[in-house]
C-alpha cells in the first residue's frame, strides 16, 4: 500500500527543507526524504556565506564567462529579499547577518576586474559600488594597506550553517510535514497523475521497501542530483566540487563584514561566537572510482597546498588572521553545472518532477524553493527562469548531433 502526498521532497539540506517549510505553510501533505542525515552534507559543510555579488570563479575566466554567470543575478536579488526576512518568516533564528560584503583588489588589474563587474552588476540591479582603498579601510580598518579598491555590497553577509537548515525542517514538522532520515530513493516511475517515489529507509534494525506516491516530486539533492536524473532516464548534467574550509579559535569580533577578493579564492567571515571561517573555493580531493567518476559516498581529503593557499590569501588582506589559530580544516562537497548557471524549473519531459541546484546553492536555496512552489502550483514565478531551464542541456545535446 502506497502513503500519499502532495509533494515529496528528496534531500534534507537547506533548499529541501525550505520547501518543505514553505509547502507545509500553504497547506501541502509533505514528505521529506533525506538518504543520510538532515543538513549533514553541502548545507551543513559549507561556510554560511550569502554572496550576491559575482565569485571570483565567474569572474576568473573572462568577461563571456561572467556575463553569463551575471544571468543569475535576478535570483541573486530575490534571496537578498528572502534571507533578509525568512526568519521573522519562520519565527526561528537562522543565524542571519547582512552587514555587507566586500570583494577586494589588490592590483591595478584587479582594480579593473572589480570596475567592470561593478558595472555589470549594477546593469543587473545589484545595489553595488566601488570604493578606493582609504574608503573601503575607513569602512573596515581590518584590511591590509596593500587593498587598492574594493566592491561593497551592502545585502551580502552570512547565515549559520549549523541552525538555518535544521530550524527550517523543524518548522515543517509544526506544520505537519513527515521527514524521513536514512531514506534513499532508488526509483522514480509515473503513477497515475503523479509520481511514485521508490525508496529505502535503513534503520539499525535493517532496511524495508517504501513506496510513497505525489502529484509533485521536488529534486534538492545537490551532488546527487544527476545521478537522481538518471532514474528519470534524463539528463541533469551536474560538476561536484570538493572544497576545503578552516574555522579558527574565537575572538574579539573585528570582522563584520564578508570579504572576498577579485584576484583570487577567498572567502572570509566572523561568526557570531568570534570564530574567523576562512575558504572560498580552494580545492580538495575527490575520491574517484575506477571508471574516473567521482565517488559520492566517500570523503574527500584536505590538500596541504589548499591549507596553505587558503592561509596566505586571508592573512594578505586582513593580516590579523595570522596570529589566530586554526582548529580545524574540513571539506565540504558543492555542484556546479557545466554553464555554471543554476538548474532552476520541472525537469524535461517529466511533468510534475522539479528540480534547483547549482550556482552559489546555499545562497540562493530560498528563491530556489519559491521558484519551484510557484511552478508546481502552476503560478508564474517571480523571476524569469528561462535562462536556468533543465531542458536547455537536451536542446544544446540535440543541436550537437
Amino acid at each position: 500500500m502506497s502513503e500519499r502526498y502532495d509533494s515529496i521532497v528528496v534531500g534534507g539540506g537547506l533548499l529541501g527543507a525550505a520547501l518543505a517549510w514553505m509547502l507545509a505553510r500553504e497547506g501541502a501533505r509533505v514528505a521529506l526524504l533525506e538518504r543520510d542525515q538532515l543538513n549533514q552534507h553541502a548545507s551543513g559543510q559549507n561556510a554560511g556565506s550569502l554572496h550576491f555579488q559575482l565569485e571570483y570563479r565567474m569572474v576568473e575566466h573572462g568577461w563571456e564567462s561572467a556575463r553569463t554567470a551575471a544571468e543569475a543575478m535576478p535570483l541573486h536579488l530575490e534571496a537578498a529579499r528572502e534571507w533578509a526576512a525568512l526568519g521573522d518568516e519562520l519565527g526561528e533564528s537562522l543565524g542571519v547577518a547582512q552587514q555587507g560584503g566586500f570583494m577586494l583588489a589588490e592590483t591595478a588589474e584587479q582594480v579593473e576586474v572589480l570596475r567592470r563587474k561593478t558595472a555589470l552588476e549594477q546593469e543587473w540591479g545589484l545595489d553595488v559600488r566601488l570604493l578606493d582603498g582609504e574608503e573601503a579601510r575607513r569602512l573596515a580598518p581590518y584590511l591590509s594597506d596593500s587593498v587598492l579598491a574594493a566592491a561593497f555590497c551592502p545585502l551580502e553577509g552570512k547565515a549559520d550553517t549549523r541552525i538555518a537548515g535544521p530550524a527550517l525542517a523543524r518548522g515543517a514538522l509544526r506544520l505537519g510535514a513527515e521527514v524521513r532520515t536514512r531514506t534513499e530513493v532508488v526509483d522514480l516511475v509515473p503513477a497515475g497523475s503523479g509520481w511514485a517515489v521508490h525508496a529505502v529507509e535503513r534503520s539499525d534494525a535493517g532496511e524495508r521497501m517504501l513506496r510513497l506516491e505525489a502529484d509533485t516530486v521536488m529534486l534538492a539533492a545537490g551532488v546527487w542530483t544527476t545521478r537522481l536524473g538518471q532514474l528519470l532516464d534524463v539528463s541533469l548534467p551536474t560538476i561536484p566540487l570538493a572544497l576545503m574550509m578552516s574555522v579558527s579559535a574565537p575572538t574579539a569580533p573585528f570582522v563584520p563584514h564578508l570579504v572576498q577578493h577579485a584576484g583570487t579564492k577567498l572567502s572570509l567571515k566572523q561568526t557570531g561566537n568570534g570564530t574567523v571561517l576562512i575558504g572560498g573555493g580552494w580545492p580538495a580531493r575527490l575520491p574517484l572510482a575506477a571508471d574516473g567518476t567521482p565517488e559520492l559516498d566517500r570523503r574527500p581529503t584536505l590538500l596541504q597546498s589548499s591549507l596553505v593557499g587558503n592561509a596566505a590569501a586571508a592573512i594578505g588582506v586582513v593580516p590579523r588572521t595570522a596570529s589566530l589559530p586554526i582548529v580545524r580544516s574540513w571539506v565540504g562537497t558543492t555542484t556546479v553545472t557545466p554553464d555554471q548557471l543554476p538548474l532552476v524549473g520541472q525537469v524535461p519531459g517529466r511533468p510534475g518532477v522539479f528540480v534547483a541546484t547549482g550556482g552559489s546553492a546555499f545562497t540562493l536555496g530560498p528563491s530556489f524553493a519559491r521558484s519551484l512552489i510557484a511552478l508546481a502550483d502552476g503560478r508564474p514565478p517571480g523571476i524569469d527562469l528561462h535562462p536556468y531551464d533543465p531542458a536547455r542541456f537536451e536542446r544544446l545535446s540535440h543541436a550537437r548531433r
